[in-house]
């Protein structure tokens, strides 16, 4: 008998941004869009099934933002909640942006600056989402 074997691959074509900031999650986005004119509104939790036994998924904040030039999709998302980590081996990260589309070096390096000068950012940095375990949980 014949064995057929389906092999999945993750769409991980995304830019990801890990933010370590002592803000709750709405504070950042009203100070990224005062700061860099973003528009981030919050949208449905992004949830996710840490452990397949598990009945619940665990949710996380999620907001949003679209540019119609160039059809650019901005995410940022909770790293923590009260039962968890969405990325577990990147614990000391409190959010993630993600940006969906090609989005130049110029552009990143600007939003990268000006994440960075915030003064209640104590970093931001590009990550590569193919290095991470957990990579599946920020699939959108």
């Amino acid at each position: 008998m014949n064995k057929t074997y389906l092999k999945l691959s993750l769409d991980l074509d995304f830019v990801l941004i890990a933010i370590t900031a002592s803000l709750k999650d709405y504070m950042l986005c009203h100070k990224i869009n005062t700061k860099l004119s973003f528009n981030f509104e919050k949208i449905e939790d992004h949830e996710v099934y840490i452990n397949m036994d598990d009945d619940e998924p665990l949710s996380f904040s999620k907001y949003y933002f679209f540019v119609e030039q160039g059809e650019i999709e901005y995410y940022i998302v909770n790293n923590r909640n009260a039962e968890g980590f969405l990325i577990p081996e990147m614990n000391k990260v409190d959010f993630f942006m993600i940006i969906h589309q090609y989005i130049d070096k110029e552009d990143l390096n600007f939003i990268l600056s000006g994440l960075n000068k915030l003064p209640d950012i104590q970093v931001a940095a590009q990550i590569d989402p193919r290095k991470l375990r957990s990579r599946e949980n920020l699939v959108m």
